[in-house]
């Protein structure tokens, strides 16, 4: 069974719910033509949904109820992702993203930076429904650990970083985001669950991944100089060979740490499912 069949059939066990988010990206866009399709397009665009799966997963797993205030939120979470990509499309001058035109591709720059921005105004928007002043912080220390993830990324580029540095760039940008999908969707459901450990050490393995199949795909992020795992590993942006094996113990060490996080939840198919998206991380 490949990667996108396991995936959809753990996907499933949240289908309801992630269906409504998919419906509520696009209800509240409402800016001039032709920008409106492209955003509509862009954010109903096939797409893993994985914060909001795991979290429901999650959720479902410790058998907590969830509501339209989860969705509200989950919905946000994916919007500032979204968000987020539209800005990282004009920092790399990407031209296709999800086998479509970027915003900067069709249009320029400016409007792009002004979409990414719309996109986070319709995202705090929703978070400000809540009526929650814990979550509004936790968003806006999110905001900021993305941004500085990023800033720190540009400072680095064409240089090879220490893992240490590589880790902690792995967890604003990437890791951060998760943990609050995670925790913020356990906070609105009124549960003492700790799920930090578990939400940092999948995010930072998410990422761990996706910079293995770069650098075993298309390099993208050798030729924009954003030197990840593999490199860092061998010192060497052209043999990197041991650098790759290595990043994969890396990647193992934090799926196991994730796994180790949720030992304590009851056997039941969302925590097993929970299992299943930790080996996809590790097979793929």
């Amino acid at each position: 069974m490949s990667f996108q069949e396991k995936y959809s059939q753990i996907l499933n066990l949240a289908k309801k719910e992630i269906e409504e988010i998919r419906y509520n990206l696009t209800a509240d866009i409402n800016i001039q033509e032709p920008l409106k399709t492209k955003l509509s397009n862009i954010l109903n665009a096939p797409s893993k949904h994985i914060r909001p799966l795991i979290s429901f997963l999650y959720l479902k797993a410790l058998n907590l109820n969830i509501d339209q205030k989860q969705i509200l939120f989950q919905t946000a979470i994916e919007l500032v992702h979204n968000a987020s990509l539209i800005h990282d499309d004009v920092i790399d001058n990407s031209d296709i993203r999800r086998n479509s035109k970027t915003i900067n591709n069709e249009f320029d720059n400016k409007l792009a930076v002004i979409s990414g921005d719309y996109i986070l105004s319709i995202a705090l928007h929703k978070i400000s429904k809540l009526n929650s002043p814990q979550i509004i912080e936790m968003f806006a220390e999110t905001l900021s650990f993305m941004t500085n993830g990023e800033i720190n990324q540009q400072f680095s580029k064409f240089k090879i970083p220490t893992i240490g540095d590589y880790i902690k760039k792995t967890e604003q940008k990437t890791a951060k985001l998760f943990e609050t999908a995670i925790c913020g969707s356990l906070i609105l459901a009124n549960s003492n669950e700790k799920a930090s450990d578990f939400a940092k050490n999948f995010g930072i393995a998410f990422q761990i991944r996706d910079d293995i199949i770069n650098i075993k795909t298309t390099k993208t992020d050798i030729k924009d100089g954003i030197y990840t795992a593999p490199i860092i590993y061998t010192g060497n942006i052209e043999n990197y060979q041991n650098g790759i094996e290595k990043s994969h113990t890396l990647l193992n060490n934090y799926i196991d740490n994730a796994y180790q996080a949720i030992n304590h939840i009851e056997e039941n198919k969302y925590k097993i499912a929970i299992i299943e998206l930790l080996g996809l991380l590790k097979n793929e």
